[in-house]
Parts: C-alpha cells; sequence; structure tokens
C-alpha cells in the first residue's frame, strides 16, 4: 500500500497510507489527511488511486501544489516524489518501496524539532508493532510528537551532541553517543551503555525537552 511521509523543516510528523480510491488533503478537519497551517488550503488536494498507481490533482489552492519543485495540476505519482504544499514536503512512497532516508531536525537558535534545526534523526528498518513517541515539551514546538517507528533513532548536532533511543525486545534504551556534554534523562546526565527509557521520562537534549511515552 502506496503512503505518504509528511515532513516539516526535514523532521517527519506524520505518515498517512493511501487506501482509498479518492482520498482528500487539506487544513479542514473533515479531510482524509489534515494539515493544520494557513499555507494549506481547506481542501487543497486530491489524490486518486487506480489500481497500483496514484495521481495527485491540486483543487485550485491558494498556494498551490508542487512536485519535485514544478507548480501542478494534475499529475502521476512516482515513487519517492516530493509534492510541497507550503512549508510541508510530502514524500509519496509507492507500494512495496523501501525508504531509507535520513531526516533533518533543526534548531534555529531556539528548541529543537518540529519545526526544529541542526538536529539529525537518523533510523533503521521499521517495527511492526505499535512504536513509542517522543513530544516536544518546550519552545514553538511543544506538544508535537514524533514517532519511534524505527528500530534506532539518532538524535542530536553533529559534532556537538549526539544521542539515540534504540529499540531492545519490548524495551527503548537511550545513550549518549557524541559531544562533551551529555544529555540527561529525568535531569540525570546518562552514561555508560544507556538508560532504559519509562514512560514519562523527561529526556533533555540540546536545549529541547522531550518526554517519552510508550503507553
Amino acid at each position: 500500500m502506496s503512503k505518504l511521509v509528511i515532513s516539516l523543516d526535514g523532521v517527519v510528523i506524520k505518515e498517512a497510507l493511501i487506501a482509498k480510491e479518492k482520498t482528500t488533503l487539506g487544513r479542514r478537519p473533515y479531510n482524509d489527511i489534515v494539515i493544520d497551517n494557513l499555507a494549506v488550503s481547506g481542501e487543497h488536494a486530491l489524490l486518486h488511486m487506480v489500481g497500483a498507481e496514484v495521481v495527485i490533482e491540486d483543487l485550485n489552492s491558494t498556494n498551490g501544489t508542487y512536485i519535485n519543485g514544478k507548480a501542478i495540476k494534475k499529475q502521476q505519482l512516482s515513487n519517492s516524489d516530493i509534492i510541497e504544499i507550503g512549508k510541508y514536503k510530502i514524500k509519496f512512497l509507492a507500494t512495496g518501496a523501501a525508504e531509507s532516508d535520513r531526516s533533518m531536525m533543526v534548531d534555529r537558535g531556539g528548541p529543537v524539532t518540529v519545526p526544529a534545526s541542526d538536529f539529525g534523526l537518523l533510523s533503521a528498518p521499521d517495527q511492526p508493532e505499535t512504536p513509542a513517541s517522543i513530544r516536544v515539551l518546550n519552545g514553538a514546538a511543544a506538544g508535537r510528537e514524533v514517532l519511534l517507528t524505527k528500530e534506532k533513532t539518532t538524535l542530536g548536532k553533529p559534532g556537538v551532541q549526539v544521542a539515540a533511543i534504540q529499540k531492545r525486545g519490548t524495551s527503548y534504551v537511550f545513550s549518549h553517543l557524541e559531544g562533551t556534554l551529555r544529555p540527561s534523562v529525568n535531569g540525570v546526565p546518562v552514561s555508560g551503555d544507556g538508560l532504559p527509557l519509562r514512560n514519562g521520562d523527561v529526556i533533555e537534549l540540546a536545549g529541547t525537552r522531550m518526554q517519552f511515552i510508550n503507553a
């Protein structure tokens, strides 16, 4: 089944399967895929599924729909096409396609994540079970969640401070990888081989506070 991977400033914030003949995308809550941002029209675009093929159609949106940097009205999607709507980038993954992308989280002088900067996120193969997540607690992105859908998620600013959350069996372990300053969990610096995370733990890394959620 084909899917869309939606990101903002390089941070994956949502994944959506294309499971119906017609899938609507827009700002209004009745759409199948909702992107709550003023740059997105109430009814922005429509995705048509014809067999294994998917066609996207712009619904006369205010800011337009772009594929790989070019404005379109209606176009068939190919694997790894990048749909651009406002500041959002949406990667199309065709049925059976594998994704091995590196997403980046950046921080322009403030808290890191969705949107963010200089905050790397590197992931390995998907896990079949319901994943845990991290929720941003401070800054403009407070309240946003990033799903830990991969076996290993690496966070940080290369050359400054890097940490990882790795799935081991049914547990998630947080460990320090790089940098003089160590990240902390519930105010305690992480050392050694890492620290198993528990639901509700608060992680602090590069000035960003995040809560680990594994309900």
